[in-house]
């Protein structure tokens, strides 16, 4: 039985590893396989790639060396972790994939939606998520939780002024009425119980 891979997208702040640690934990009580990852990383090259894209010493990176950087850890990461979990029938939880990179590098970094799927199409070939969860918050509200968390990594896009972040926002939203069968929005700006109820609510549906 093939699984299923369940992306997890959001602004900075969304709150996104905190709800698949939860939900984890709820699939594991109800008898699922599942895997946790991440992107960039997951597997060994992808994290010394996501070292590379996120280090905040590397404020001159090219937009498209960034965008290209992203596809390679991604494929790498389908080949090595996910497509082999999803023929054992594991469903997948994985935070960030390719709409990130739609929406960070394609939409606010100028390079073109269609640009960036592109690249993205040649890396996964024809895997894509088979749902997506998208944790919807304001980016003031996101940077305010960020700055107020002194446990979180800080990166790169950390340095980022509030500008892009709203491009990001802007983004989002335009990718989830492109693709409005895969992805559900989530209000992620609520306190964290409900957010993690709706999320539930949504995964419980999409599973029966």
């Amino acid at each position: 039985m093939k699984g299923l891979f369940i992306t997890f997208e959001g602004g900075e702040g969304a709150g996104k590893t905190s709800i698949i640690e939860e939900i984890n934990e709820k699939l594991l009580e109800k008898g699922y396989q599942t895997i946790k990852t991440r992107e960039p990383g997951g597997i060994k090259i992808s994290e010394k790639i996501r070292d590379v894209i996120l280090d905040r010493s590397h404020t001159e990176m090219d937009a498209r060396t960034e965008a290209l950087l992203y596809a390679a850890a991604r494929r790498q990461h389908l080949a090595e972790k996910v497509i082999p979990k999803l023929e054992q029938g594991f469903i997948i939880l994985c935070d960030r994939f390719i709409d990130s990179s739609l929406v960070y590098q394609g939409y606010a970094r100028g390079l073109g939606i269609e640009d960036v799927y592109d690249i993205n199409r040649f890396a996964i070939q024809d895997c894509m998520p088979d749902v997506t969860f998208l944790l919807d918050i304001p980016p003031e509200k996101g940077m305010e939780r960020i700055q107020g968390n002194a446990e979180r990594e800080q990166n790169r896009l950390d340095l980022e002024d509030l500008s892009f972040h709203k491009k990001v926002y802007e983004g989002y939203q335009l990718i989830a009425d492109r693709f409005p069968e895969r992805i559900r929005r989530i209000d992620a700006g609520q306190p964290f119980k409900q957010v993690l109820e709706a999320s539930l609510k949504e995964l419980d549906a999409y599973l029966r």
